[in-house]
């Protein structure tokens, strides 16, 4: 009995889970991936900047790739194809197949070829109703494919809150529901308050940021969609003795840079940082460094996995309402705080309500708490659990309405 699991690349966010399902849970996974760029190196659109992930995206299960970069295969996740994919699927011979998403292109075309090939399918993706707002005849049409394709599902795996009701929402039985939560490794991380200790002063020395300020921490991609410019907006709204004593830290790159740079001088000024890109192995120095991580997405954020890297360093996080782990992992007054998406004004009094409870230890303890019941372990055993139902099955069953 075996898995085969098929995306686009490597991710850092799943190949430990599937690690994880074989070596822990006995499930021989295969995946089959249509570049191998993430660990031979690529570079990202919206951070502007070449890198390959320094931690191990391979061992621990078998892979298989259907094309390389170097030999002038897929350089990014739009450009893969599921050239070979039939071959690979009936050389892997696996009971279940295991898809993770319906964009890009690739994903539905790999979802076609296994189910014309009759392997039962799981589904486990970043599924949330965050475009409902819109309405129209664009999300009716979406909502018709989305039916037809989880009908032919033999397990759906929810990774949080919302992915749940998106299902709930499109008619999907709960006896074909499994959850699955969206996590992160922390094992390249030092997460620990002994790493806080050692790293915190450190870190805020490297920086020349002095002991008595607030840090609040922007990690990820600088562009429009995340919402940096809010930040610094909200910021400028706080009473003048509150402002003065913030620093904003952003950890990542992206084609705002200049903008946020020009931003922070401007009346009244703030004082910032820019780290630019940094890896998995280098993060814990300044999620320790800081006392607040901010989160402003205005759209397309279906999880925000910066929220779990932050948690798991007793990091509190303030997200906006279009963050899709919000219900999951913000407790207001605990792990964090909420604000309406695109508010400056909402942003600035989430900030303000919680300075007072930054950098205490018990905040730390259930940061950590919270985000304890999002892990590799968890998100392993979700599809174990799905696996072990879907191959009692040899072909999915039609349910959904």
């Amino acid at each position: 009995m075996s898995l085969a699991v098929i995306e686009t690349h490597p991710i850092q966010y799943h190949a430990p889970v599937y690690r994880a399902l074989q070596q822990n849970l006995g499930v021989p996974v295969t995946a089959i991936y249509g570049s191998d760029f993430s660990v031979a190196g690529y570079r990202d659109g919206e951070f502007g900047a070449v890198f390959a992930w320094d931690t191990d995206l391979l061992t621990g299960y078998t892979s298989h790739f259907l094309s390389r970069s170097a030999a002038g295969g897929a350089r990014c996740d739009t450009e893969a194809t599921t050239r070979g994919l039939r071959d690979a699927l009936r050389k892997a011979a696996p009971e279940a197949v295991l898809i993770v998403g319906y964009s890009p292109r690739f994903h539905r075309r790999a979802f076609l070829t296994a189910w014309r090939a009759g392997y039962p399918i799981l589904f486990r993706a970043e599924t949330n109703d965050s475009d409902q707002r819109s309405g129209g005849l664009k999300v009716w049409m979406r909502d018709q494919a989305l039916r037809w394709l989880y009908a032919r599902c033999q397990r759906l795996l929810y990774i949080g809150q919302r992915s749940k009701q998106h299902f709930e929402r499109l008619g999907c039985p709960e006896s074909k529901l499994v959850f699955s939560p969206y996590c992160v490794d922390a094992t390249p991380f030092q997460t620990d308050e002994s790493a806080r200790d050692r790293l915190r002063g450190a870190t805020r020395a490297a920086l020349n940021i002095p002991t008595d300020k607030a840090v609040i921490l922007f990690s990820g991609k600088l562009s429009k969609r995340k919402g940096p410019d809010l930040l610094l907006q909200s910021i400028k709204l706080l009473a003048a003795p509150m402002r003065d004593r913030v620093v904003v830290l952003f950890v990542g790159s992206g084609n705002l840079q200049p903008r946020l740079q020009t931003l922070a001088l401007q009346p009244p000024a703030i004082g910032t940082r820019f780290v630019g890109f940094q890896n998995q192995k280098q993060l814990s120095q300044y999620y320790h460094a800081a006392d607040l991580l901010v989160l402003p997405s205005l759209n397309s954020e279906t999880w925000g996995l910066v929220v779990n890297d932050a948690l798991h360093h007793g990091l509190p996080c303030i997200v906006s309402d279009a963050v899709g782990c919000a219900p999951d992992l913000i407790e207001p007054g605990v792990t964090g705080g909420m604000f309406p998406s695109g508010s400056a004004s909402g942003l600035a009094t989430a900030i303000a309500g919680f300075l007072p409870l930054m950098n205490l230890a018990e905040i730390r303890a259930k940061c950590r708490m919270k985000v304890g019941a999002y892990t590799i372990e968890k998100a392993a055993e979700g599809i174990a659990q799905a696996y072990s139902g879907a191959a009692l099955h040899p072909r999915p069953m039609v349910q959904c309405a």
